[in-house]
């Protein structure tokens, strides 16, 4: 019988569910993690539902989750920097992308690519691997992050994605004292932007939003203004006012509203959106005439993934969070689609071992 079980889907247009498999076995830079949470991020649906393409498309049967929290079980006969009952956590990548590109920095950014959590061959076994909707995982322990005490298991798995995508543009542009900074898109990527500005110094946050009922929780977040985008007179009084914009948001969207929205030589970078820009999303005539950069960020390497966990460690930030069993993983793909989420679903792993599961 198979040790392991996790959530997969068999094709693009099926339910996740229960799927029975082995981990690889621990190799000695290896480290076998007991995972306790995954949070489930809106790049978990697109690859469910095969709605990347090229590179990304989806190669099934697909288990996601790579916002990954638990603790260490065993480890591999070469490993020091973790030991059995550390608290720890994976994120997006969990192998360099070639042998000769070990030590090097930025491994989201190397060529050949680095090997993703889930949806990307396995080194070591040349099968596709399966990520954190499971109740295990083995990874080298380059990959594997050090969860600060003061965090909550389940309020850090989304920093292990969420947390260090924001933080990553933000730290790269240098974000922070007298500056006043926009963030589009206040889901789990946005949620956490927010938290990370206002505790890098920013003078002002203003949170960009379609969805005005949510403008309490954003206020509560610490955002200074919220920003309705379908208010087009607010819109107004709001133009060419922020130094710099960072859109979390996941889908092929206008950019000119919010390029409005920019000072001269200011910058709007995007971490949300993976897919081509829809015809006429970008008009170059503004663009040039305010000096706009427009930037984009991938994730964030192992080194900032670490970084940002003790910041928050530090500054008492979390992720905000509704825990789940995994049993409910497809309702909360719909709620997230339908963008009906505060603000991030954590999947609590213990229930894959539940009656029913």
């Amino acid at each position: 019988m198979p040790a392991n079980i996790g959530y997969a889907t068999p094709d693009a247009s099926s339910p996740l569910a229960p799927l029975e498999f082995d981990r690889s076995p621990v190799g000695p830079e290896d480290v076998l993690i007991d995972i306790r949470y995954c949070g489930v991020c809106h790049s978990d649906v697109h690859q469910a539902r095969d709605e990347f393409d090229g590179a990304l498309a989806t190669t099934f049967p697909c288990m996601p989750g790579h916002e990954i929290v638990g603790i260490v079980a065993e480890t591999g006969s070469a490993v020091t920097q973790h030991s059995i009952g550390d608290r720890v956590g994976v994120g997006c990548l969990v192998y360099w992308g070639a042998e000769d590109q070990r030590g090097g920095t930025d491994e989201q950014y190397q060529n050949p690519p680095a090997v993703f959590t889930y949806n990307a061959p396995d080194p070591r076994t040349g099968e596709m691997a399966f990520g954190g909707y499971s109740d295990q995982i083995v990874v080298n322990e380059h990959f594997v992050l050090r969860i600060p005490d003061s965090l909550p298991l389940e309020k850090a798995a989304p920093l292990l994605c969420a947390g260090v995508t924001t933080w990553s543009p933000l730290r790269r542009w240098n974000v922070g004292a007298g500056q006043v900074v926009g963030v589009a898109g206040i889901g789990g990527l946005g949620h956490m932007a927010i938290q990370l500005a206002k505790a890098r110094g920013a003078e002002k946050v203003i949170a960009l939003t379609t969805t005005p009922d949510k403008k309490d929780e954003i206020l509560r977040l610490g955002a200074d203004e919220v920003l309705v985008m379908s208010d087009e007179e607010d819109a107004e009084t709001h133009a060419a006012s922020l130094d710099f914009l960072l859109s979390t948001i996941p889908t092929p969207f206008d950019m000119n509203p919010y390029l409005a929205l920019v000072k001269t030589g200011g910058t709007l970078a995007t971490v949300g959106m993976l897919e081509p820009s829809l015809p006429g999303a970008i008009d170059f005539g503004p663009v040039t005439m305010r000096r706009i950069t427009i930037g984009a960020s991938l994730i964030g390497n192992i080194a900032e993934t670490q970084e940002v966990l003790d910041f928050c460690a530090e500054h008492g930030i979390t992720a905000d969070v509704q825990v789940i069993p995994v049993q409910q993983i497809n309702e909360a793909y719909d709620q997230m689609v339908a963008k009906n989420v505060l603000f991030r679903f954590v999947i609590d792993n213990a229930t894959l071992r539940t009656a029913g599961a």
